[in-house]
C-alpha cells in the first residue's frame, strides 16, 4: 500500500512545482504520452501485434489531482504497461480537453452538465471532498469570524451581492477595514460549488480578485491579512500533520443560522475531523460534492479496468489521502454503469 509519506511527498512536490512554474503548467507522471494527430495516445504493439503499453492522458480538477496521483502511481506499479500523464488545470479545462479528444480522462469536481453529456461526456464518481472558506490567520477579527461563522446569506453578501464591503459590515462590530475578496479565475468545480452554496448558479456569479488554481488562491489569502477565499480541503490543510495550513484558517459554517458556532458545528480543526463530517453529511452538499472521472463516450476496456480498480481496491487509499470514500450504494451504481 502506498504510504501517507509518499502521498505527502507527491502533493508537496506538486504544489512546489506550481509555485515555481505557474499553476497552468503540467505535472507529468511516468513520462509523456506519444500523441497521434487527433490527440490520442499511441499504443505500441508487441511481437504478436497486441498493445503492449498504454499512456493515459488525464487533465482537470485540482481537487482530484492529489488523489489521482496516488491511484496512478499504485495502478502503474500493479500494471507496468499502463502509464499516466497527469495535468491539473481546473475542472473546466479537463472537460474541454476530454471532449476535444486531447486527453483520455478528465478530472471533474462537480456534476456533469447536460450540454456536456449531450456532447458525449461519460462520468463515473470516484470519491468525495469539499470546498471550505478560508481567511488569513492574522486577520484582526479572527476570533469573531471563527465564533460566528458563515451562513449562505453572509457568504453571498461577500461574494455575490458584495453588500458586505468591510469586516464591520460582516461582523456588525463597526470595523472599517475592507474585506479583500478572492475567487478563482480558472473554470473550477470549487467555484461552482461555492457559488451554489450561496444560492448562485455558477462560478461566474462570484465576484472578487480572480486567482488561478487552488494553490494560487490559498497563497493569495495567506499573503493578505484582510483576505477571504475558498479552497478544496486538500489545499486548506497540511497533508503532513492534518492541521490547517500555516497562514490560513478555515471558516466554519453556521449550519443552523443562529449566529454562532456551536460544538456540533465545530469539526474543522483537522482534516480527519473534516472528512468525517463530510462522510456523515454533517457538512452540507454543496459545498461538499462527489468527484468524477470523465471520458468521451463509454470508456474503453483499459479505462474500464482502471475504473473498476479505483472503485474497489483503489478506495483503500482514499482515507489516508484525506478524501472521503464513496458510499457502498454509489460504488455499486458506478460499477453497474460500467457493465451496461
Amino acid at each position: 500500500m502506498l504510504t501517507k509519506r509518499v502521498f505527502i511527498l507527491i502533493a508537496s512536490l506538486f504544489v512546489l512545482m506550481l509555485t515555481i512554474t505557474g499553476c497552468g503548467d503540467s505535472a507529468n507522471l511516468a513520462g509523456q504520452a506519444a500523441q497521434q494527430s487527433d490527440g490520442q495516445a499511441l499504443e505500441p504493439e508487441d511481437s504478436d501485434g497486441q498493445p503492449a503499453n498504454r499512456n493515459l492522458a488525464v487533465s482537470g480538477a485540482f481537487a482530484l489531482f492529489p488523489m489521482m496521483t496516488i491511484w496512478a502511481e499504485q495502478y502503474s506499479t500493479n500494471n507496468p504497461g499502463i502509464l499516466f500523464d497527469l495535468q491539473a488545470g481546473g475542472a473546466g479545462k479537463g472537460m474541454t480537453d476530454v471532449l476535444a479528444g486531447a486527453v483520455d480522462i478528465a478530472m471533474v469536481s462537480r456534476e456533469l452538465r447536460q450540454e456536456e453529456i449531450d456532447q458525449g461526456a461519460y462520468g463515473i464518481p470516484v470519491t468525495i471532498d469539499a470546498v471550505v472558506p478560508t481567511v488569513n490567520a492574522d486577520n484582526p477579527y479572527l476570533a469573531e469570524i471563527l465564533a460566528s461563522g458563515l451562513t449562505p446569506e453572509k457568504a453571498a453578501a461577500i461574494w455575490i451581492s458584495q453588500e458586505a464591503k468591510t469586516w464591520g459590515d460582516l461582523l456588525g462590530n463597526g470595523a472599517t477595514e475592507p474585506i479583500t475578496v478572492y475567487t478563482r479565475s480558472d473554470a473550477s468545480g470549487a467555484g461552482e460549488m461555492w457559488s451554489k452554496f450561496q444560492g448562485g448558479e455558477a462560478q461566474e456569479d462570484l465576484k472578487g480578485a480572480a486567482v488561478n488554481g487552488d494553490p494560487g488562491l490559498a497563497e493569495a489569502v495567506r499573503q493578505d491579512r484582510l483576505g477571504i477565499g475558498f479552497n478544496n480541503i486538500g489545499f486548506a490543510y497540511d497533508l503532513s500533520t492534518g492541521e490547517q495550513i500555516d497562514g490560513l484558517r478555515v471558516v466554519p459554517l453556521d449550519l443552523n443560522g443562529d449566529g454562532q458556532i456551536s460544538p456540533d458545528e465545530d469539526f474543522y480543526a483537522t482534516k480527519d475531523q473534516m472528512a468525517e463530517a463530510i462522510g456523515s453529511r454533517l457538512y452540507p452538499f454543496p459545498p461538499a460534492r462527489e468527484l468524477y472521472l470523465v471520458t468521451k463516450g463509454q470508456p474503453d476496456e483499459v479505462i474500464e479496468d482502471l475504473y473498476r480498480w479505483i472503485l474497489t481496491d483503489g478506495q483503500a487509499y482514499v482515507v489516508d489521502a484525506g478524501y472521503v470514500v464513496l458510499p457502498p450504494e454509489r460504488i455499486a451504481e458506478a460499477l453497474a454503469m460500467l457493465e451496461e
